[in-house]
């Protein structure tokens, strides 16, 4: 079955003949009458390169141009160049007398596919034309291949794009659940052994504090009766005057009041520790509850006290505390004490690191400071702020901040673990926002924006 015979089931082939011969249509039309109008042929006819190129743009999907090459306006070499240009399946056939051999040696050179010299014999031309359609049908058949090839490629490009994608968030989603357990065993651990101490401390203290006041009494009345003793009858007996002297009996009458005192305001002060503790560890209240942010903000700071203060290689630290009215927040307030703890315990860190790398005289002329601001946004919000004059971040690592295992700390100081529950924390548990502002040597700063009221927001998720 021939080429031609075989697109005529299909489609019929696409035929430009380009040539100034006013007589060739005629001619053409009727060599192959049976052809066109059985549909196997479709010819076009133009009398110049730029009416054929005019045709090609009405024709795109021509399958064969057959051009003279003298020709007015733009002859077939021009023609051949721009159809060369335009980089189509379309399949040129030179035509030309044989005393312009050199021509159509030179478009052939040029990509012509055949050509036909004149005059033109009809059956050589029948002859081309089947075997240029038969490459032209090659080239379309390769085409598709390649076009269908690319697809299957671009389809399971995608495939492993979406199949990527999906691992990464499998690995995301699993990095976020490892960082969550690491740190609720971590905390429940800290929680557990902080609620323990305090217990522990809680009896022997309060024990302690409560017969401070019956010691106090006992001692002003024995006082009392060593004086009234001294009074009548210790003047009768060398011996007592001399042990009251050894004794320097004036002075412990003196000091054992104070001391008394002293001993009270450190009780008070263990029991104020302890209760500090228990705050902080809140245990027993893991549900979501009204809390007053400030008590869990100096829990943490009570905790890192020591940490505050000045050691060889670094300055005290100043807490400047910018309070601002607020009500009681629903919250879990063991969980948001522990992300009051992470970024305090960062900004120390790294304002002891940059007082390492700082001169004496920057240590002293420019003091280390945390600054904790409270403030209402709205009648609907609230907003904590956390921020030091260390030595800030750069863009880079203030974009990955809260990602899961992400630290800038040696191997053994940090997991990477606290801004990431942290975050965690404040946006997925109590609908809030978390934010760092920071730049290079300008210090940082986290703000912490959440909801006052939480459970009609937990209802309307619920609906």
């Amino acid at each position: 079955m021939s080429p031609t015979t075989e697109r005529a089931g299909n489609m019929p082939a696409k035929i430009l003949f380009v040539d100034d011969e006013p007589d060739l249509e005629c001619l053409i039309s009727q060599k192959f009458r049976t052809k066109i109008r059985t549909g196997e042929y479709q010819v076009f006819f133009a009398h110049n390169g730029v009416e054929a190129l005019s045709k090609l743009l009405e024709q795109p999907d021509i399958d064969i141009v057959l051009t003279d090459i003298n020709m007015p306006v733009m002859d077939g070499m021009a023609l051949l160049a721009k159809l060369n240009e335009l980089v189509t399946l379309v399949q040129t056939v030179v035509i030309s007398a044989y005393g312009d051999l050199g021509n159509i040696r030179k478009a052939m050179n040029g990509g012509a596919f055949d050509f036909l010299t004149k005059p033109i014999d009809f059956q050589d031309l029948e002859i081309t034309i089947n075997k240029t359609l038969s490459h032209v049908q090659q080239l379309k058949e390769n085409e598709r291949s390649r076009q269908e090839r690319e697809e299957k490629l671009r389809q399971s490009e995608a495939r492993e794009r979406e199949k990527a994608i999906q691992l990464e968030l499998a690995l995301q989603n699993l990095q976020r659940t490892q960082s969550q357990l690491i740190q609720t065993e971590k905390m429940s651990s800290l929680g557990q052994l902080i609620s323990g101490i305090a217990h522990e401390i809680n009896n022997p203290v309060n024990f302690i504090y409560g017969n401070l006041n019956y010691v106090n009494d006992y001692t002003h009345q024995l006082l009392s009766l060593i004086t009234l003793y001294q009074d009548h009858d210790a003047h009768k007996y060398p011996e007592i005057d001399a042990l009251i002297e050894k004794i320097e009996l004036e002075f412990i009458k003196e000091d054992m009041p104070k001391m008394l005192s002293s001993m009270k305001l450190g009780a008070e002060r263990i029991r104020q520790i302890v209760l500090t503790l228990r705050n902080f560890s809140r245990l027993d209240e893991a549900e979501m509850k009204p809390v007053n942010i400030h008590e869990g903000i100096d829990s943490s700071l009570v905790i890192l006290h020591s940490q505050l203060k000045a050691k060889p290689n670094s300055s005290a630290i100043q807490v400047i505390q910018e309070y601002g009215y607020l009500p009681q927040i629903e919250c879990y307030a063991c969980q948001l004490n522990q992300v009051f703890m992470n970024f305090l315990s960062n900004a120390i860190y790294a304002l002891n690191h940059y007082d390492k790398k700082s001169s004496p005289e920057q240590v002293k002329n420019e003091p280390r400071t945390i600054t904790i601001g409270t403030s209402m946004l709205n009648s609907e919000w609230v907003r904590i702020s956390f921020k030091d004059n260390g030595p800030g971040m750069t863009s880079d690592v203030r974009n990955r901040l809260f990602n899961p295992f992400f630290t800038t700390k040696p191997v053994g100081d940090g997991t990477g673990l606290g801004l990431s529950i942290s975050y965690q924390i404040v946006v997925e548990k109590h609908g809030g926002n978390l934010k760092c502002f920071s730049q290079p040597d300008e210090g940082a700063e986290f703000v912490i924006e959440v909801p006052i009221r939480q459970r009609a927001r937990l209802q309307m998720q619920a609906t």
